[in-house]
């Protein structure tokens, strides 16, 4: 396996981040086209929480099966919900 420098694992860092940037964008556009400006709002920060591309790309497709707004939200919710990281425990 090559060597992969700390100048190297912060530019791929920064490339996921933009990737995983676009592909929010991409899907909000397409959830307003679909279901209109409200349901994209609400989308907005639930695909915030989403911080892998795996989920990103089956929330894809599950845009293009979802039959309403509120089917896509629940959708989307438990993705969220499932991808977002555990808090940390407090005494």
């Amino acid at each position: 396996m090559p060597y992969v420098t700390s100048v190297e694992r912060i530019g791929i860092r920064k490339g996921m981040a933009k990737g995983m940037a676009q592909g929010r964008q991409l899907l909000l556009r397409q959830i307003r086209k679909r279901f209109g400006p409200e349901v994209a709002a609400q989308s907005q920060p639930l695909l915030e929480r989403i911080t892998d591309a795996q989920p990103l790309e089956d929330l894809g497709e599950a845009l293009l099966d979802s039959s309403d707004g509120a089917t896509w939200l629940r959708i989307l919710g438990d993705t969220a919900d499932r991808a977002a990281p555990d808090p940390p425990d407090h005494p």
